[in-house]
């Protein structure tokens, strides 16, 4: 399976593989801000004397919601299809509403281990069906991943092949290796062939439960991906488990196919899942496939997010730091606040991304004020939209000698987030733009924007991102202004920090810097004249 792990927490790493130019696997497809076309950099001082100007007229929209229609079965499966027959091929994807936001710590890590189990051994390739003899021979790429709010599966493969690979989906999804739902009848009928397949199955569930391990093991050797988990740690404090996408090494350790039958019967049911077919399919061929091959799958005639409720995560009662001492070379500084809930703010959470890409603008007060004085490397400043607590994000990379510095310049630039003078009409509308023109851009390989769909159909529903784009270009001042009232202006917080230890003896950097508190005794003192 992808590992995503060194991506945990989707618009962190995001920003971490900006700032240390490196790679991190695939998770950031999902996130709204995945990328954006950069204007051209002005000059610092000119930047600088740049007045806001009236207001422009807005521009002519970039691009319209994507053109995909759905459908819901009347096992309550929904199907999603963005018809495009610009190349012979198709994904075929398969989106539950599972994964770390449905886990406490007993069952943390159950999502991704089962999403390994996915593409094991099913009914078909146990009993040998024909076309499970040629699968490997026709060209289908397969992969799954797990997030926060949405475990996803897809294939890829050539047109003539696409009723193959829904074949295949549909034994994946409602007949693994471990239901005993089926295999009953195998045991009555043939008991010795039953005990060989049991046999079969719990070594083959032995061998990915020490895969998940790996993959575990191989993201807490990277020093960066601490940096994310404290952080959830301190941010979401009672329950961080339900932000703890790859899960808890001694849960997997202990997991058994009785806890995958579990999360099967709870969460793997038509009326908590999708298929999403983008590419060269009509709707009509879609949905008549989908229903001839899923229509067996029985709901569970329950919403598990009614007998299972989600969580609430309390508000930080104080702002709070932590010095992470690790083997780095850089300083690596990380500033995180509750931000909008989807369903419950939902405009919080679009002028939340129109403030991002406002900041993301290399010519940005916030980006002249970090990165162009010298005091960063690179900074960034983001929203995750989450149904369950979207996270709000500053990161910073600087050095030893600067980290005191940046910390300072980063929360007097968030004193000055809602001035009136932040940020120009223009920025305003460019950010709009350049969000428009990144959704635009994705679209252009669906097999990877098939991903996208899945996950605002988990973590918003299909109706938000039909008028996703539509809501951006109203976002208004008095919006941003609102969410930064809301969720950052003297909100608690906390701050992180990763550096060496010989970094931080030569940078002074200090729990009270993470916090703020350094920066807002010179403020304070300045407005009380002493």
């Amino acid at each position: 399976m992808k590992s995503t792990l060194l991506g945990r927490n989707l618009f962190v790493y995001a920003l971490v593989a900006s700032l240390l130019t490196a790679s991190y696997g695939g998770a950031a497809a999902a996130a709204p801000q995945r990328s954006s076309a950069r204007p051209t950099r002005k000059p610092a001082g000119a930047a600088a004397a740049q007045k806001p100007a009236a207001a422009p007229q807005a521009p002519a929209p970039l691009a319209e919601a994507a053109p995909f229609v759905n459908k819901v079965l009347p096992n309550g499966l929904e199907v999603i299809v963005l018809e495009d027959h610009s190349v012979p091929l198709v994904t075929v994807e398969l989106a539950v509403r599972n994964g770390s936001f449905t886990e406490p710590p007993e069952l943390n890590g159950l999502s991704h281990l089962y999403e390994h189990m996915f593409f094991k051994l099913n009914r078909a390739s146990l009993l040998g069906e024909a076309y499970i003899r040629e699968i490997d021979s026709l060209g289908i790429i397969y992969n799954g991943e797990t997030h926060e709010e949405v475990v996803n599966y897809y294939f890829t493969t050539t047109t003539p092949n696409f009723p193959t690979a829904m074949r295949f989906m549909r034994d994946a999804t409602l007949y693994p290796s471990f239901d005993e739902r089926w295999t009953a009848a195998v045991r009555a009928q043939d008991p010795g062939f039953y005990e060989r397949l049991r046999q079969v199955v719990e070594q083959q569930f032995a061998q990915e439960r020490e895969v998940v391990i790996g993959e575990l093991d191989r993201h807490e050797s990277n020093p960066y991906g601490e940096l994310g988990e404290r952080m959830n740690e301190r941010l979401f404090y009672k329950y961080p488990s339900r932000k703890n996408r790859g899960g808890n090494r001694q849960t997997v350790r202990a997991a058994t196919t009785d806890m995958m039958r579990l999360i099967q019967s709870r969460y793997y049911v038509p009326n908590n899942s999708a298929i999403i077919l983008t590419g060269d399919v009509t709707p009509a061929e879609g949905f008549r496939l989908v229903e001839e091959l899923f229509g067996e799958w029985k709901p569970s005639g329950k919403d598990p997010f009614v007998e299972f409720p989600l969580v609430e995560h309390p508000p930080l009662q104080k702002s709070e730091a932590e010095l992470i001492r690790k083997p780095v070379a850089n300083v690596i500084i990380q500033i995180g606040w509750h931000g909008p809930s989807v369903g419950k703010d939902d405009a919080a959470t679009y002028a939340a991304d129109v403030f991002s890409f406002i900041l993301r603008q290399p010519n940005s007060r916030f980006q002249r004020a970090l990165v162009d004085s010298g005091l960063a490397a690179g900074a960034g400043f983001g929203y995750y939209t989450q149904r369950n607590v979207g996270p709000i994000t500053l990161l910073i990379q600087t050095t030893p000698d600067k980290a005191r510095a940046a910390v300072r310049a980063a929360y007097e630039q968030v004193a000055h987030f809602d001035d009136p003078d932040y940020f120009t009409d223009e920025e305003l509308e460019s950010a709009k733009a350049l969000l428009e023109a990144d959704d635009l851009y994705s679209r252009e390989k669906l097999s990877d924007y098939s991903h996208t769909i899945s996950f605002w159909w988990s973590s918003t529903g299909l109706e938000y991102f039909r008028g996703y784009l539509k809501r951006l270009r109203a976002t208004s001042r008095s919006d941003i202004s609102r969410y930064l009232k809301t969720y950052v202006h003297g909100k608690p917080h906390v701050g992180v920090a990763m550096l060496s230890e010989e970094s931080l003896k030569a940078s002074g950097l200090t729990e009270a810097d993470l916090v703020g508190d350094a920066a807002a005794a010179p403020a304070k003192a300045a407005a009380t004249g002493r």
